[in-house]
């Protein structure tokens, strides 16, 4: 009998989504299957809000950012009882396996329906590369490349006026994001929120790079860093007579995520989204379908879900030689 599987993206949209869409979609074809998109995430499995997807649907997709079937946040499948009305919309379908594609929360809602007996398959995607499972998430890749392009912009005009400056990216709680721009970008100072820094401290790391002779200094922050970009530029700028300089912020927020995938996350979504498939395919099911190691690999939901990867212990090493 022909298996009918659904597929969902939820929690932020990444640059490669579409990818992992369309390599579910025209996968789960090639096994004979129906494939069906949820649209809006978990929100829109409790309403039922489910489109029939076939290869056509998804031709033209591979390389749009966002999704194509759209996220919201949804606070009532966080409760029993809206676990229980998934499950009843997927029963009501006639779903055989539904594939999730996002990051930490989302993936702790597929672990929440796998435990009640449903066949899920995940997929790790989230830009701020903080899922266990996985060495890098669908979308990490090209909003590295974007908070690159950003800081090489800042760092020109930092050096043409000799000044400080600011950047602000995105990462949540993970300071990946930062800590990998700050690196590639030649940042002279690194502010993440796994290792606090006082404002002061800042300004003294500043004030220590232009005595060894850089005329200028780009500082990278992390969204989640205790004190944010907004919070260091008042700060710069309430002691501006003491410190001697001013410390202009710019952050780039949500414009991260928007934009076209690069070439590695869209090879990345296609080999993720025909992986999950093939999960389904092979019976093995309540694993996120992650990449480590250079290839495509799985580990069980529960061992992910609800739990934050630690920041690359020889990344941290490297800034610490080279900021």
């Amino acid at each position: 009998m022909s298996k009918r599987i659904a597929v969902l993206t939820s929690g932020g949209d990444a640059p490669g989504m579409n990818a992992a869409i369309r390599a579910v979609v025209r996968s789960g074809l090639h096994q004979g299957w129906a494939v069906e998109g949820v649209r809006r995430g978990y929100a829109g499995l409790l309403e039922g809000d489910f489109i029939p997807l076939g290869s056509q649907d998804v031709a033209g997709i591979l390389q749009l950012g966002g999704t194509i079937l759209g996220s919201a946040r949804s606070p009532e499948f966080r409760s029993e009882q809206g676990r229980v009305t998934a499950l009843g919309m997927l029963r009501q379908r006639e779903i055989d396996g539904l594939i999730v594609i996002g990051g930490n929360g989302s993936q702790a809602g597929a672990f929440s329906l796998a435990v009640r007996g449903f066949p899920v398959v995940g997929v790790a995607s989230t830009i701020d590369n903080d899922l266990a499972g996985s060495d890098v998430a669908l979308g990490v890749d090209t909003a590295l490349n974007i908070a690159l392009e950003a800081t090489d912009r800042l760092k020109t005009t930092a050096e043409s006026h000799h000044r400080a400056f600011l950047v602000e990216v995105m990462g949540r709680d993970c300071g990946y994001l930062a800590l990998a721009a700050g690196v590639a970008g030649g940042a002279e100072v690194v502010v993440i929120p796994e290792f606090p820094v006082e404002p002061e401290a800042l300004m003294q790391a500043i004030h220590d790079a232009h005595r060894q002779g850089r005329a200028h200094a780009l500082v990278v922050i992390a969204e989640g860093a205790e004190h944010d970009a907004a919070a260091l530029a008042r700060y710069a700028n309430e002691h501006r007579e003491r410190l001697g300089f001013e410390l202009p912020a710019t952050t780039l927020g949500h414009v991260q995520r928007g934009g076209a995938p690069g070439a590695f996350d869209c090879l990345l979504g296609s080999r993720l989204g025909a992986g999950a498939v093939e999960q389904l395919a092979t019976g093995r099911t309540s694993v996120l379908v992650g990449w480590r190691g250079g290839r495509t690999t799985t580990t069980p939901l529960e061992e992910i879900a609800e739990k934050r990867k630690a920041l690359d212990p020889e990344l941290l090493e490297l800034a610490r030689t080279l900021v």
